[in-house]
């Protein structure tokens, strides 16, 4: 190999062309690099990186859309606010005729800042008291309800950054430290948190239906987990460490902490199989409703629960049965479906399945013939058929038309292509037959879970942004504020206004707390 020549030797043109074929070797390199990766994962039996396009089930089944008409102008326009007419004159030779005005439309923004002293009057009464007059309605701390409001909703709704927002207010003209502005951000905001969670009681309380969906999380340092609940009217969300059955029965009691022995708990008991006898051990005891944690593993260990060593978990399921029965005797999704992608943690009561998730197994199976290929092209097109067949029957239901519907889901799932993996696959989606097919009998519920996954990409977003939170408060607060925002989205009401409302912001327009909404969404027959 003939050594390199000096780069001094070169010239700028020749440096340039050498530089340009080492970006090309290198953009090559990292290919190879990739590739063998995930080579190197697979022979381990590690997930690689997913390859996997949308499969585009859901649109591909919709009925065709009649041509809409396109317009050569936009439509009109309806500013939110109060129109200013102004008029402009023009000078005109002596004697022409005024034939009107001819209307032009401006919108435009105002942003300044601006400080005001209050001088507050201070009186001692003669008895030696100290009067001092109140400040203004809506004056909390050293800034105003219009400056919180926009803080709030650039951090949350816009998606801005803490030292971008405190760069912008000080471009504006406000001072203010960054300190200043997380203070602005989490400090004495228990009613906005307290309405979120009466918003999800809401939710369960009165809709037929809720999804729910969970991403990863950051929060003290470590890896947690922020769980979505929500459907067409309402969204929460909640960051715990865990994504746990026990943790997403614990979000379903919306802050409760009691933990209640019933029927429902019982049930729940037998249907994961805890032992008759420790169930009996259970109904024995006089005592039903136990106000917290501590107070339940008490009981447990009084009845020699933590002694046991067997599978299932005896603690565990008990546990889960009581925080069940909590969430039944709260009035929560006793008759809601819980709607999921599988994840074993969201079936809990009635639950369903999200028929997206369901074809993307078949869709993402890896092929290795033409045969296998085009069982799996044969099987994905008798899927779409189907699916568009339910969302037919979801606008008009009938009972004839479910029990063809279930047959029809027979024969898609039942048939044998000799391509075994897939025909593993297809037994095991027909041993989901019950919470795949559950629209038959509730027809108001969707066939996915897209509304979970649209909802939660904003939080994937705040994550991406500003990482993890480190304090209880602002996780709690983050929380909070982003399930406002999507409700808010929902119920078509502006999040500006909404802040308006709750800060006592001047000329501001009434918004009632946002349960009151979500419960007149839905008003049971």
């Amino acid at each position: 190999m003939p050594s390199p020549q000096p780069l001094s030797d070169l010239s700028r043109a020749e440096l340039e062309a050498l530089l340009v074929e080492q970006f090309g070797e290198v953009s090559t390199l990292k290919q190879v690099v990739s590739e063998l990766r995930e080579e190197i994962a697979r022979l381990k039996g590690l997930k690689g990186r997913p390859a996997v396009k949308p499969s585009g089930m859901d649109k591909g089944t919709e009925p065709p859309k009649a041509a809409k008409k396109k317009w050569r102008f936009r439509g009109q326009v309806k500013p939110r606010v109060t129109i200013e007419d102004q008029v402009v004159k023009v000078a005109v030779p002596e004697g022409s005729r005024f034939q009107g005005y001819e209307p032009f439309l401006v919108q435009d923004l105002v942003i300044s800042a601006s400080a005001t002293r209050y001088q507050r009057e201070r009186w001692v009464t003669p008895d030696g008291r100290t009067v001092l007059a109140p400040l203004p309605e809506g004056i909390e701390g050293h800034f105003g309800p219009e400056l919180r409001r926009f803080v709030l909703m650039q951090y949350h709704q816009g998606q801005s950054t803490l030292p971008r927002l405190a760069t912008l207010l000080r471009s504006i003209g406000v001072s203010i430290s960054k300190r200043q502005l997380q203070r602005l951000l989490t400090d004495q905001q228990d009613e906005f948190v307290r309405e979120a969670r009466d918003v999800l009681r809401a939710g369960l309380e009165t809709s037929p239906y809720v999804s729910a969906d969970d991403t990863g999380a950051r929060h003290a340092g470590k890896n947690g987990f922020c769980t979505q609940i929500g459907n067409d009217w309402f969204t929460w969300f909640g960051t715990r460490p865990s994504k746990s059955r026990l943790n997403f029965l614990d979000l379903l009691r919306a802050g409760h902490t009691d933990y209640v022995l019933n029927e429902a708990a019982y049930d729940y008991m037998r249907k994961h199989a805890l032992s008759a006898t420790l169930i009996a051990r259970l109904t024995a005891e006089p005592q039903t409703c136990f106000a917290d944690p501590k107070a339940w593993q008490a009981h447990l260990d009084r009845l020699g629960f933590t002694a046991l060593d067997v599978t299932p978990n005896p603690v565990q399921v008990a546990t889960e049965g009581a925080l069940w029965g909590s969430v039944q005797s709260h009035k929560f999704l006793c008759d809601a479906v819980v709607l999921s992608d599988d994840a074993g943690q969201f079936n809990v009561g009635q639950h369903a399945l999200c028929w997206v998730h369901a074809e993307r197994l078949v869709h993402k199976l890896d092929t290795f013939t033409d045969q296998h290929r085009a069982a799996q092209t044969q099987v994905r097109g008798r899927i779409w058929d189907l699916y568009a067949d339910l969302r037919a029957y979801r606008a008009k239901p009938g009972p004839r038309r479910a029990v063809a519907l279930r047959k029809q889901f027979d024969r898609v799932f039942l048939r044998r292509t000799g391509f075994v993996t897939l025909d593993r696959l297809l037994k095991r989606l027909h041993a989901n037959k019950a919470e795949l097919l559950m629209v038959l009998d509730r027809p108001e519920i969707p066939l996915h879970t897209n509304g979970s996954e649209n909802d939660i990409r904003c939080y994937v977003t705040r994550r991406k942004l500003s990482a993890g939170t480190r304090s209880d408060v602002g996780r709690d607060c983050r929380d909070a504020f982003l399930g406002i925002a999507k409700t808010c989205d929902k119920l078509g009401i502006a999040v500006w206004d909404y802040l308006g409302s709750r800060l006592n912001v001047a000329g501001h327009r009434v918004i009632q707390p946002l349960d009151h909404y979500v419960r007149g969404r839905f008003r049971p027959a």
